[in-house]
This record gives structure tokens, sequence and C-alpha cells, in this order.
């Protein structure tokens, strides 16, 4: 640990008189947090609790079971982040498994590869799986803009598209709910600024600390999260301003309200979020799946009864209290998304504190 580290923690020390709990968004601070082994080393009165701050983890179930239905077509390419071939739909079955199978399903790395791949499979149906939080959202606003400018005709988008500011709006509102500070995900503010979080702040009067993911930047964030706490403040704080404006990114929030509307959506473990992801808009519409597109077998899509990722996404069960973690589920034999995402809270808990 570096000498700055050292002093931040020092003053985290000092600066805590009475318990205080956090929560962290992102998932890569989530893995970040315990890769340094800061949650080892925070005052005891401090938890950390593990918001839902994985995309791949918070996909509803139901559209793994379009995106399964598609790649069984045989005329479908579908394509997608290499995360999302191994998470389970509501039968067990992923893409990866599809894929062993004969299914043509590819990883990308850009969505403008979908493209170039569209482009060169005029007699296949190429399909996007797209998700991801607003820091991915605009690079496929990217794809359909220019897949619309260029009349690609055979390219449709499975939009999964999640906000987080929506879901935090929820989680804070529950009156059970005993996170007292926030700790937002840098790389979701670069692109929106701090606009939404100032509104979130006013309705909950909880400090929201905007922070990085090196074990200097996640300590500076806790310290001055928990700085605010002490005094009774509440309100918004930048501890990641080398990456974040206050304005955010103008020209991907232009894009962004040009292909995109907020739409209600359903989180995998978290139900129905108002306002909690993006749809295409009507001018962009002849992109998208159908309903009758990606039609699958009828069954209720729901987690396996064995995974309680709804707890585990809510911050409201440790991975390592879950009685399957670490033995019936592991990331080779996952019971549920949080155990499959590189960002997913199950997998650091596995793979730091085992």
């Amino acid at each position: 640990m570096s000498a700055e580290a050292r002093q931040l923690l020092e003053q985290i020390h000092c600066h805590t008189t009475r318990p205080w709990t956090l929560m962290e968004v992102c998932g890569g601070q989530t893995h970040a947090l315990l890769r340094h082994g800061i949650d080892q080393l925070l005052p005891p009165e401090i938890t950390l609790v593990h918001g839902p701050g994985c995309p791949v983890c918070v996909t509803a179930t139901e559209r793994i079971d379009q995106a399964l239905a598609l790649a069984e077509r045989p005329e479908v390419i579908l394509c997608s982040y290499g995360d999302m071939l191994r998470v389970p739909g509501s039968d067990g079955r992923n893409l990866l498994s599809l894929r062993a199978q004969g299914a043509d399903v590819r990883v990308i790395y850009s969505p403008l590869d979908v493209l170039e791949l569209a482009r060169s499979q005029l007699q296949r149906q190429v399909v996007f799986f797209a998700v991801g939080f607003e820091t991915t959202a605009p690079a496929t606003a990217l794809l359909a803009q220019q897949a619309l400018a260029e009349a690609v005709g055979n390219l449709k988008l499975l939009v999964a598209h999640v906000r987080v500011v929506p879901v935090l709006d929820q989680l804070l509102s529950d009156p059970s709910c005993a996170v007292q500070g926030v700790l937002a995900a840098g790389h979701v503010c670069t692109v929106m600024g701090d606009s939404e979080l100032e509104d979130l702040v006013q309705r909950h009067r909880r400090p929201v600390v905007v922070t990085g993911f090196s074990s200097e930047e996640l300590l500076r964030g806790i310290l001055r999260c928990i700085s605010q706490l002490e005094r009774s403040e509440a309100r918004v704080d930048n501890a990641f301003d080398r990456a974040v404006s206050k304005a955010g990114n103008r020209e991907a929030q232009a894009l962004l309200k040009h292909v995109f509307e907020p739409i209600n959506t359903i989180w995998r473990g978290l139900g129905e979020i108002n306002q909690g992801g993006y749809g295409l808009r009507p001018a962009f519409g002849q992109l998208a799946m159908s309903p009758h597109d990606h039609q699958g077998p009828a069954q209720q899509a729901s987690e396996q009864a064995s995974c309680p990722s709804g707890l585990v996404l809510q911050g409201l069960l440790r991975p390592s209290a879950c009685s399957s973690f670490g033995n019936r589920c592991t990331p080779d034999h996952p019971l549920g998304a949080p155990m499959v995402s590189s960002e997913g809270a199950c997998a650091a808990y596995y793979r730091y504190q085992r």
C-alpha cells in the first residue's frame, strides 16, 4: 500500500467516531476494495454495502431468455460482451452452452465491430445484445445512428442498457435501507456529470461522493463521505475530478438523448425500476427486435431458487453468507449472475476472500 493510501486510512480512523454504512455502487469498485483489502483495514465502525453496480448481473432473466431464443435460430449471428455469454437464463442454459452446440454466438469488444460484421454477412441476421450502464450506452447509440444512416437492413439491437440513478433512488427510498452514504461510480459520472446526483441528494439527504477505482481514490472517497456524515452534511462531492467534470460529457449525453429514451425496466433480482433503463426512440424503432422476433418457449423467467442474487444485488446479503457460496456456486459452475460477471460481488468474494 502506498504512503498516500496509508495516510488516508489513518485519517479515516481519526475521523470516524460512530457507526456508518456506505454503499459503493460499482462492481469494479467492489472488486478493487476487496483486492486491496480495504474492507479489512477500515475502522470496525464502517460497514461497506455492495450495490447493484454490475450491468451483467442485473440484466433481466427475460432478456437472457430472448437472447437464447434468438441464438437458436440458424440465420442469426448473436453478438455481445464476453461476460454475457455465461449468464444463465430461466432454464439454466447460457449463450456459451448454445455456442458449444453450434449456435453462432460471438464476443465483441466494441459495438462498431457489430456494424462491420453486419456489412460482411448480408445473408445473415446480426443481433447485438446491448448491455451496460451509461458508460457503454453511448457506443450503442453511435452504432444505432450509423446503422440507420447506412440503411444496414440485417442489423438488429436487443437493448438491455440500464441507468444508475433511478435504481439508487428506489433503493434509498426503501424505509429499511440502512445506507447512509453513497460512493458513486466515477466512470458513469464521466459521461453523465453530477446533476442527477444533486437531485438524488436533495431527495434523500444522504451524501454522495464520486469515487475512482485505485486504492487511493477509494480511500479518498470514503474519507470525504465519512467527513460529511460526521458533520451531518449531505451534498455531492467529486473525489474523482481528474476524470469527472460537473457537466460530464455533453456530446455523449446528446447522443444518448437522440437515440434512447428512459423506460421502466426490470432489473434482475430487483424487479421493475421506474425509468431504470434505455429503449430506442421511435425514429430508431426499425433496429429494435420486435416481440415476435425473439419468442422462446413459454416459461416463467425467474432466478434459480437456490440463488438469492436479489438480496446480494440489494446489499442485503454478503456473498460469503450464502449457503451455496464456494461449494455449489463457483465461477466455473455459477448458480446466478453475481458469480458470473467479472464485476459481480460473488465473484469478487470468491476470488479475494474465499
